[in-house]
């Protein structure tokens, strides 16, 4: 048989595009001309893995599909693509070789560049590693997994020692922070080096021919080879490298020494196998032992004396991979082709001796030319371009010859000059002769030809006709292989029409070639018939002009040609009954194949409205094989679906074979009727079942679908309905939730769907609108996508990655999944605390004493559309930032002519203000807490406040920590640069400040050492201070080395004996002990707690003698710290701390000899101070509170009786006298921490705090009779007060950030009662509460009381923004000097109070673990400062310390369609604690939740939102920290999703607007119409709503407001029927209202089909050519009936309403019934199996009949006649009708009647 003779297209003459580069760079020529090289490439070469479509230049530069090319001239490398440089390389020495290569699991591709002594890899961003190499590395070649090194024999000994890294200056990222990126150990890769070192040292001889580097951070690896069992080190130096795959690990070498080739298979070493040289593994343990691998031959051919000039991979006809050796002494290609097996996930290659053939060849290169897109494994199907020795270009695939190539006839000079800088191509003679190939990539290749000129040449690719493409890819994957091979000849071969040949073939002339190849088949299994003259009308039927002017004039769109030439099909058919041959049974086997994988094809178009041209093309051509086979069932099922064929096909029910073609509409209704698992299911084809099938893969996908819908059960991959199935991951629990993981796994996103035919979608969209209420909560964001809940999407991204990501993200998964018009409706969403730093306009702050209005007070971040959407319309937000402003003056009254008593009083009144204002700082700091989300360059935090000099250093201290605060550890990290850049020449308390602040929300770990000491080496206090507190915060509990030390520094008593004494102020002392405690928080170090124990009870060495009770605090504070919580656990020495902390306090216990001793051993240690002892009485008023805050804390929530037993409250009047007040104050606070679970909040709890005596003594304060003096009365008072204060200090701490309402009605009350005592309001006072106390007590004690109790309160409060205690604050902070006794100390608890209340803009709380309560305890620590600069009793800095008990439990709810936030309401679940059982609340967002150790679910609730539940387990662990990914509340956003049909909150608070709530009739009623119609516009004014208004104000989707605008708007009612108006407007009312706007198209299409029938019924033209709506609408039909009858379950009924769809189908009914024709052509069909066949009319007539036959299940005429003919013999009586439907049981009774009355009545 002739060999097809095909154009190459030439594209140009071909120069390396390096060298016009190197031209236009100006760079000389050097005189040389050779010395360059060059090689082009696949842009797949150097794409990342799962190559993301991002918008940086590589990754776009390498998605262009046109050539790549790398030129090297010397030590230069330039990287071009087509007709521009993309990248330039200049290395430091000339290149040996250059190779793409990737290594290990890293997606990037690698070049890597060889040079004499070092190898350089870049990476496609222009990251440079470079690792210097041992001289004697020869060569470079490319594996799966890594680089192969080719070592020359001479090199046995390294020269530079193992390999050590360098990074040269080519703006390469230093290699440490490489290393350190990907996780490896320096101390690993040390092990490594020395176990190299060994290896090299013990013996030369060891050294490996060939290297392989896996990794850019390990060293070069050893490769063994396997021989017998035994693992060898590959020594063989002759065995040279020749080629190797990057897709697969093969190598194939050249042994000169030998004359052999060999093909090697490389593979992980598995650890049974023996290694023989062990001193590697001997030194490196096995964990840290890297992967290794070995060689293993498959193959070797001696013989050849010199090496394969080329080696390639290709794939054999039937897709095996082959390996290609083109020797060119012998001028032959030889190909070997591999076998492989995959045994556990592993594929094994192996090469059989008689797989290899040879075909004569001086040139040869791989190109893919027949199936481009198909890959087999990981390579892509190549086939093979051979130029023969009589220099003949031949493409062959596999072993089979498709066709010759030519050189155009005239290599014109119309040269398309694309080719930049090329000399025109002058005219070439035509001998000219093709003497080489090169440079193949893809379908291109380089031709070389005898005059020394190259042309780019394209071989002719695959159709560019999808459907002429998805047909060769059928027969490929449907034929056996010995049938494809023939149909590949016929294709390729020199057929009648060269058209596929042509070099720009049409669309059409592709197809037609495709059907000639076709019909050719047919053509040769017939005996040739007679030939007989051809009449002229035949020749003018078969001619061109005939063909054209049927494709113009074509009625009914169906394609010209139907037909071949009529007599040459008949006298086909008369021969077929000749002598079968076996030639023609070949044929006839092939032909049937053939029908079978294009029918396959054909069902599957029917499954894409898109296609329908496609699909009436590939109809005409499966008529005539029917026809020609003799398969008048086919012939029937083409005809069917499309009438109009009926003209040109005559059919008969003398049929040659009874086998019916599968119908896929038929499959998925029986799916629905029977379940996936019943008979009639079991026919799929086997090219839908077959693995990996790339062109009915849609109709497998559907199939698969609906089996999952149908209980299918999964079998490994494969269902049992036979189809194999990808299926997300994901939990699901009922089968509607299978099919949508189905869908997201098989990518079958919304657009997908909406390609489908209406019925075909339903069910899968009843699955997806089953699955929105409440899916799993574990899915893949896509299937969130697809079952319309983009809210679960973004929160499941946000899980899945950081958020920078998101957007990138976001937009890869999600765009499939979603349809095109929705796109741009998924807004990126950035939580609207960062995205608002502009305040809104309804916030504004007016600013009456500034002249321009604006004003930087530090409180302008607060304004938040959230913080809006939290306090609504009124301005308590604003009323803060008026109370805590300090940035502006403020203004006094005086009178007109002030006296010298008024210029007292105001100067009075000025002392009070300014230490009101300097109070307020601490106050803003915690109101403006983390409410900054700003980048770090744009920060300028420049603190300043106006004072008096003598008020400034700590205040402007405070206000410097204020503004630090502010921060949010958004980016997670504050920069050390940006901390040293903010750091003052001079130092100050600004940056002091700034410090402390930092440090409390962690940023101070980035600082080093020498930062840490620059700053100590400054001896600035407040610096000093700032630091170390700061550091200690960041550091908390980790109790680090380094910092421990920087801390003791500052702590005299531990420095060595031998230690230069430090004069060190106490205020650092102070502060270093406090640090230490955070530092080792929890951790009962023990000597630290010695150490602290000691410092108690020492006397300050420091200048200030006063400030010596601060000192014992802190280092109480401390103590409790270190053991925090841990009193109980039985330390050896813990006794003994107890014992003395009692002695401290001033217990009567008698001390044991033990703590005798133990304070002897501690006062041997002490040299610079003296113990706080007078012999052995200790100085109870200075260390009685650190020790009770110690015990306190080491026994916190431990419920130990025996330590609250000896803190006793005084019980007698000489205890009252014995204990200081405020002592009592702090021991009835201690033992209520360690009673943690007993504090209750009733007012009975906090009477039963105090004692007998002290109750019935205050009862008789007003009671004359009582004999009590004037001394026990104030004492007793005294007491009392104390008492309830610390019971309400107790009460905050065990409520905090609760917003617990027992809590806050109980210190409200008390607060007010306090503050009528002061100063009484009214008298007539209904409440139980002594009165009078003002007479006992100091108006100062009442005052601290009154202010603890009410910062208490805002502490339960935190972050509430609560009203009541607003109002509380505002007047207390608002009372003058004359009225109250309002020193700084209480004008700071005041200030703090508001911040508390207003924590971080109302978006933060407290938690009560225990670091938590303890922070806070030292920032409620109840003595108060008298003034701005007093540090006596409590450093000031430690007020700071609240911000590490505070959490960000906020959540606001974002709307995912809008971005904006919006309120929601949730329902909160809690668990049950000892004060109540589980517990369920509302909330509406956004709202602060509850603790994390007692959240359950949080759930959105509520009719306008899509449902939504986060479960969380109940742990005693503190909130997750901002952008952690396990966070299930994502940093305090929740996406919600609003229904359509109903607006937000915002915009209709109380739900009046809700679509379903207005007046409808307005809108959506017929009057309107009607009345619209008439034209009566009077009532349509510019009140009147249009429909696309209505339906913009409840969903954004644009295709639901277009289709408003086009079929529902009155102003169209001119142009269309009202009846399909008022359809619409219902229709649209209904999709909204249940909001499933996916549905308006099933209802528009199901609308139309039937509108077009009933047209069709009653018009004598051709409306619609084909019945496929008829089997659309049919299996509509099916779904309704499985969700009538419970196959398919549903919440919500049917997704389409029933009624509707059952009145569809009367209509289909009543229509068949009323045609007139139909039942005579019913007649004539089961009789004679015959078409309706008379002119334009009688395709009307057929298109009815195939209806009828469609809708009534009529199964073909033949098979009709057969059963009938089963039946006739049978003479019952009975009726036949009930065996009828037994034989035909997907037959209709209305049909089963008529077949028995026209077929048995007779």
């Amino acid at each position: 048989m002739p060999v097809g003779v095909r154009q190459l297209s030439v594209l140009g003459e071909f120069k390396p595009f390096g060298l016009i580069a190197e031209a236009l760079d100006g760079k000389p020529s050097d005189t040389s001309t050779d010395d360059y090289d060059y090689f082009l490439f696949d842009p797949e070469i150097a794409r990342q893995r799962e190559d993301s479509s991002d918008n940086d230049a590589s990754a776009s530069a390498l998605s262009d599909r046109r050539d790549h090319e790398l030129f090297i001239r010397g030590n230069r490398i330039i990287w071009s693509i087509g007709a521009r440089v993309f990248k330039r390389f200049t290395l430091p020495s000339s290149v040996i070789k250059a190779c793409w290569c990737r290594m290990g699991d890293n997606p990037e591709a690698l070049l890597c560049v060889l040079q004499l002594d070092s190898l350089t890899i870049y990476n496609t961003s222009g990251e440079v590693v470079s690792i210097p190499l041992p001289g004697s590395i020869t060569s470079i070649w490319s594996l799966p997994f890594g680089l192969l090194l080719q070592q020359g024999a001479e090199g046995n000994l390294l020269k530079h020692g193992p390999f050590p890294y360098s990074s040269p200056s080519l703006g390469s990222r230093d290699i440490i922070r490489n290393r350190r990126e990907t996780g490896h150990s320096p101390h690993n890769n040390y092990s490594f080096l020395s176990a190299y070192d060994q290896l090299l040292k013990g013996e030369s001889s060891s050294m490996s021919s060939h290297l392989i580097l896996k990794d850019l951070l390990e060293e070069p690896q050893s490769i063994y080879i396997e021989e017998r069992g035994k693992l060898n080190i590959m020594r063989d130096f002759d065995e040279r490298t020749i080629w190797t795959s990057d897709l697969i690990p093969l190598m194939a070498s050249y042994n000169k020494v030998k004359m052999q080739h060999s093909v090697w298979v490389a593979e992980v070493i598995n650890s049974s196998l023996e290694v023989e040289n062990s001193s590697l593994s001997a030194t490196v343990p096995t964990g840290v032992l890297p992967k290794r691998f070995s060689f293993h031959r498959i193959w070797q051919g001696k013989g050849a004396h010199t090496a394969a000039s080329k080696v390639f991979l290709a794939t054999d006809d039937d897709s095996a991979p082959i390996i290609c050796f083109l020797f060119l002494e012998q001028k032959k290609l030889l190909s070997l082709r591999l076998q492989t097996v995959e045994i556990n996930n592993e594929i094994l290659y192996d090469v059989k001796p008689d797989m290899s053939w040879s075909i004569p060849a001086i040139a040869a290169a791989p190109v893919i030319v027949t199936r481009p897109s198909v890959k087999v494994g990981l390579l892509p199907y190549t086939d093979i371009i051979v130029l023969a020795p009589e220099s003949i270009l031949i493409l062959y695939s596999g072993k089979q010859c498709l066709c010759r190539y030519l050189l155009p006839s005239c290599l014109g000079i119309g040269n398309p000059s694309c080719n930049l800088g090329f000399s025109k191509a002058t005219s070439i003679s035509h001998d000219l002769k093709i003497v080489g190939l090169a440079d193949a990539v893809e379908a291109r290749i380089n031709v070389k030809v005898n005059n020394r000129m190259i042309f780019r040449c394209a071989l002719h690719r695959s159709p560019s006709s999808s459907l002429a493409n998805d047909s060769i890819t059928a027969m490929a994957e449907g034929l056996s292989p010995s049938f494809y091979n023939h149909f590949l000849v016929l294709l390729w071969g020199d057929s009648e029409s060269s058209r596929l040949s042509e070099a720009n073939p049409t669309v059409d002339s592709e197809w037609s070639s495709f059907c000639d190849a076709i019909m050719q088949m047919c053509k040769k299994s017939s005996v040739v018939s007679q030939e007989t003259a051809e009449s002229s009308w035949e020749f003018l039927l078969n001619s061109k002009f005939h063909k054209n002017y049927c494709k113009i004039n074509n009625m009914i769109g169906l394609s010209s040609g139907v037909a071949l030439d009529r007599t040459g099909l008949d006298s086909m058919r008369s021969n077929i009954d000749g002598t079968k041959s076996s030639e023609k049974s070949f044929h006839f086997d092939l032909l049937m194949e053939s029908l079978d994988s294009l029918h396959a094809v054909y069902e599957s178009l029917k499954m894409d409205n898109l296609r329908r041209r496609d699909l009436e093309l590939l109809a005409i051509l499966l008529c005539n094989i029917a026809k020609f086979l003799g398969e008048e069932c086919y012939l029937d099922h083409y005809v069917r679906d499309f009438p109009a064929l009926c003209k040109t096909v005559k059919m008969g029910i003398n049929c040659l074979s009874s086998k019916a073609p599968f119908n896929l509409f038929r499959w998925l209704e029986n799916c629905l009727q029977h379940g996936c698992t019943s008979d009639k299911t079991n026919n799929l084809p086997l090219v839908v079942c077959k693995d990996g099938s790339s062109v009915v893969s849609w109709a497998r996908k559907i199939v698969s679908f609906y089996s999952l819908l149908c209980d299918a059960k999964i079998i490994g991959n494969k269902l049992s309905s036979g189809v194999s199935c990808n299926i997300a991951s994901g939990s699901s629990s009922s089968n509607e939730e299978l099919t949508v993981l189905a869908m997201v796994g098989e990518k079958f996103g919304l657009k997908e769907l909406d390609s489908l035919p209406s019925g075909v979608s339903l069910p899968l969209r009843h699955a997806l609108d089953k699955c929105r209420e409440s899916p799993p909560a574990d899915w893949p964001a896509a299937a969130y996508v697809l079952i319309g809940r983009e809210d679960l999407a973004l929160s499941c991204l946000a899980r899945s990655c950081k958020f920078k990501e998101l957007e990138t993200q976001t937009n890869m998964n999600l765009v499939s999944m979603s349809t095109p018009y929705m796109l741009h409706l998924h807004p990126v969403t950035i939580p609207s605390t960062i995205s608002d730093t502009v305040g809104l306009e309804s916030t504004k702050f007016e600013d009456t004493d500034s002249i321009d209005g604006s004003m930087a007070d530090g409180m302008e971040n607060i304004f938040s559309s959230c913080t809006q959407l939290r306090y609504g319309r009124d301005l308590r937000l604003n009323e803060v930032r008026r109370l805590l402003c300090s940035a502006r003056p403020v203004a006094i009254q005086t009178s007109a002519n002030p006296s010298a008593s008024d210029q007292d009083l105001q100067q009075a009144q000025l002392w009070q203000l300014a230490q009101r204002t300097t109070a307020l700082p601490l106050g803003r700091g915690a109101f403006t807490l983390a409410t900054i989300y700003t980048l770090l360059t744009e920060v300028n935090l420049d603190p300043s406040i106006r004072n008096i000099q003598e008020l400034k250093s700590w205040p402007e201290f405070h206000n410097a920590v204020a503004a630090g605060l502010r921060l949010a550890p958004l980016q997670g990290k504050v920069s050390r640069t940006w901390i040293t850049y903010n750091r003052p020449e001079e130092p100050n308390a600004v940056h002091a400040g700034l410090l402390l602040a930092l440090g409390l929300h962690g940023f101070l770990r980035v600082l080093t050492i020498t930062d840490t000491y620059q700053y100590f080496s400054q001896e600035h206090e407040a610096t000093t201070v700032g630091l170390m507190l700061g550091l200690a915060a960041s550091y908390r509990g980790t109790m680090q080395p380094s910092i421990s030390k920087c801390l003791y520094v500052h702590i005299p008593y531990r420095h060595p004996s031998s230690f230069p004494e430090l004069e060190l102020p106490t205020l650092l002392q102070t502060a270093a002990l406090m640090s230490v405690g955070l530092l080792f928080e929890g951790s009962a170090h023990p000597q630290t707690m010695q150490t602290l124990l000691g410092e108690i009870g020492r006397r300050s060495g420091g200048d200030n003698v006063l400030e010596r009770e601060g000192y014992a605090v802190s280092a109480g504070f401390s103590l409790g710290l270190v053991a925090l919580g841990r009193g109980e656990e039985a330390l050896g020495f813990m006794d003994t701390l107890v014992d003395r902390l009692f002695h401290y306090i001033g217990g009567k216990e008698i001390r044991n000899e033990r703590s005798l001793l133990l304070a002897a051993s501690v006062d041997e240690h002490n040299r610079v101070t003296g113990q706080m002892m007078d012999g052995t009485t200790v100085n109870v008023d200075v260390t009685a509170p650190g020790a009770m805050i110690a015990l306190a804390l080491m026994f916190l929530k431990s419920e130990s009786e025996v330590i609250v037993s000896r803190l006793t409250i005084p019980q007698t009047h000489f205890d009252l006298q014995y204990v200081r007040p405020d002592f009592i104050m702090l021991r009835v606070i201690a033992r209520n921490l360690i009673m943690w679970g007993r504090i209750h909040p009733s007012k009975d709890w906090i009477e039963s705090q105090i004692p007998e005596i002290i109750k019935s003594g205050v009862k008789g304060l007003r009671d004359d009779t009582m004999d009590i003096d004037e001394m026990d009365a104030e004492t007793i008072v005294q007491a009392y007060v104390n008492i309830v204060a610390g019971a309400c200090i107790s009460l905050g701490l065990r409520f905090a950030g609760t917003k617990d309402a027992n809590a806050q009605e109980l210190l409200y009350e008390y607060a007010a009662y306090f503050l009528n005592e002061i100063k009484p309001v009214s008298t007539t006072n209904r409440s139980t509460f002594p009165k009078g106390l003002s007479q006992y007590v100091d108006r100062g004690t009442l005052e601290i009381c009154l202010h603890l109790i009410v910062l208490s309160l805002s502490v339960v409060m935190a972050g509430s923004g609560h009203l009541q205690t607003f109002r509380l604050l505002r007047f207390l902070r608002n009372r003058s000097s004359v009225d109250g006794h309002a020193n700084y100390g209480i004008q700071m608890a005041v200030s703090v109070a508001i911040g508390f209340l207003f924590l971080g803009g109302g978006t933060r709380t407290f938690s009560t673990s225990n670091s938590s309560i303890a922070a806070l305890l030292i920032t409620l620590y109840p003595r108060l400062p008298t003034g701005p600069n007093d540090n006596r009793c409590h450093l000031q800095a430690f007020r700071h310390l609240y911000v590490l008990a505070t959490e960000a439990r906020w959540l606001q709810t974002v709307d995912v369609d809008t971005g904006l936030p919006v309120y929601a309401p949730l329902e909160v679940t809690i668990k049950e604690t000892e004060h109540y059982s589980e517990t369920s609340f509302c909330e509406i967002t956004p709202c602060i939740l509850p603790e994390r150790s007692i959240l359950k679910t949080v759930r959105v609730c509520g009719p306008r939102y899509w449902p939504q539940v986060i479960e969380v387990v109940p742990e005693n662990k503190p909130w997750w920290s901002f952008g952690d990914r396990n966070d299930p509340f994502h940093s305090g956003i929740l996406h919600v999703k609003r229904k359509v049909g109903a607006c937000s909150y915002v915009d209709d608070p109380i739900g009046c607007q809700s679509l379903l709530s207005r007046a409808m009739h307005k809108v959506f009623g017929l009057t309107s119409l009607r009345a619209g119609y008439t034209g009566n516009n009077s009532n349509n004014g510019s009140a009147a709503v249009t429909v696309d208004q209505l339906v913009s104000t409840f969903s954004s989707d644009p295709s639901l407001i277009a289709f408003a605008q086009l079929c529902c708007d009155l102003s169209w009612n001119s142009r269309s029927d009202i009846d399909f108006q008022e359809f619409c407007l219902q229709v649209l009312f209904e999709c909204i209202s249940k909001d499933r706007p996916a549905l308006l198209q099933v209802y528009l299409s199901l609308y139309t089909t039937i509108g077009s029938l009933a047209q069709q019924v009653s018009n004598s033209n051709l409306l619609v050519g084909d019945s496929l709506s008829v089997s659309s609408l049919k299996l509509a039909l099916s779904y309704n009936e499985a969700v009538m009858t419970g196959r398919l379950t549903t919440s919500r009924g049917s997704i389409v309403q029933s009624v509707f769809l059952g009145s569809l189908r009367k209509q289909v009914e009543e229509l068949l019934n009323s045609a007139e024709q139909l039942k005579t052509d019913l007649c004539n069909y089961l009789n004679s199996g015959s078409w309706p066949n008379d002119g334009s009319f009688g395709v009307k007539s057929s298109t009815i009949l195939s209806w009828y036959l469609q809708w009534f299940g009529v199964p073909a005429a033949p098979t009709v006649k057969t059963m009938v003919d089963k039946i006739k013999p049978m003479n019952t009586s009975l009726s036949p009708v009930p065996l009828l439907c037994l034989l035909l049981p997907g037959t209709h009774i209305n049909a089963v009647e008529e077949i028995n009355r026209f077929l048995l009545s007779t």
